[in-house]
């Protein structure tokens, strides 16, 4: 998703650079020499700079704004990278979604922890990254405690391609962020049912959708999080984007067609997938806990991944359903 960024970015005619660390290394090659981060399906543009781990200092210099897109396993380690090789940044957008798996905290926790800024912006919406690289039409909304900051990085961002809204609500978008993936993946584990049996069981999934953003609902709004946030970008529209396509779908699938869970998972990542929809099951299960909220969807989702349950036990569907 950084590489997809940055290259909207140039497109839309900002100066951008796209710095790679050392954790990056193997595509770096790629990114220099074909022009291409080997995960996305265009080339970048030619007016995008490629910066190296020992260039931080070249990346970091007359900065508007700084995108931190690692994933939340490593945001932390990234941010501390760039405060020590900048100093001092301007308004921050942080790209990655869920929760850092040590503490449980926000992105936007992690990014204000360790840049001691509090100009800090989340991103939330239905993007996938191949179709942002592509310039396909994608809209997004952007989150900060002064919705002044969300529209400071919005006015870089929006362009005929990219629609950006803002909001206020950073707990709401952030927690949809976390819980999305766990639906990708159950609906997704349909969709390897589905394959196996040769049955496309679009009623089932269908339902077990609205009963995804239900029970999202539920907990974001015990969380502190506004309704509006649920049913807008952040949680409705990236929870079926997500359900559609992406990583977290496809893992399912795997599931569903009848792969052990943890050999799934060792398999996508080993192609260089994160899939932190996994992690995010178990954040979710925290999370209602604390919330008192009940999940039976997503509960299940976890049962099939961490207790043994079959796959097929998401064909039967929550005694009440959340009308």
């Amino acid at each position: 998703m950084g590489t997809a960024v940055a290259m909207h970015l140039a497109r839309a005619e900002h100066d951008t650079v796209l710095w790679a660390s050392e954790f990056d290394a193997r595509v770096l090659d790629d990114l220099r020499g074909e022009r291409r981060h080997p995960a996305l399906p265009e080339h970048l543009p030619d007016a995008l700079v490629v910066l190296g781990p020992d260039e931080l200092d070249a990346a970091g210099k007359d900065l508007d704004l700084a995108v931190l897109a690692a994933n939340s396993s490593g945001a932390r380690s990234l941010a501390r990278l760039v405060r020590d090789g900048c100093g001092t940044l301007p308004l921050i957008l942080g790209v990655a979604k869920g929760l850092e798996p040590e503490t449980r905290l926000r992105m936007s926790e992690v990014h204000g922890e360790e840049l001691g800024r509090e100009r800090v912006v989340a991103m939330g919406g239905p993007c996938l990254a191949g179709e942002v690289a592509q310039g396909l039409p994608s809209a997004a909304v952007f989150a900060s405690a002064t919705a002044d900051w969300a529209e400071a990085a919005a006015v870089l961002f929006r362009s005929e391609d990219f629609r950006v809204s803002v909001t206020d609500d950073v707990i709401g978008l952030e927690y949809c962020t976390v819980t999305k993936n766990v639906a990708a993946i159950g609906l997704g584990i349909l969709d390897g049912l589905g394959k196996e049996a040769g049955f496309a069981y679009r009623n089932a999934r269908a339902a077990l959708f609205a009963q995804a953003v239900a029970e999202l609902g539920e907990l974001i709004v015990a969380l502190g999080g506004r309704p509006e946030t649920v049913t807008g970008l952040a949680g409705l529209g990236d929870t079926l984007v997500t359900s559609l396509g992406g990583r977290n779908r496809l893992y399912g699938e795997l599931v569903g067609e009848g792969a052990e869970p943890q050999a799934a998972l060792d398999a996508l990542v080993a192609r260089g997938m994160t899939v932190e929809g996994v992690e995010s099951a178990r954040d979710v299960a925290v999370l209602a806990d604390r919330a008192g909220v009940t999940m039976p969807f997503h509960a299940q989702v976890s049962r099939v991944l961490f207790d043994r349950a079959p796959a097929t036990s998401l064909l039967t569907l929550p005694e009440r359903m959340n009308r």
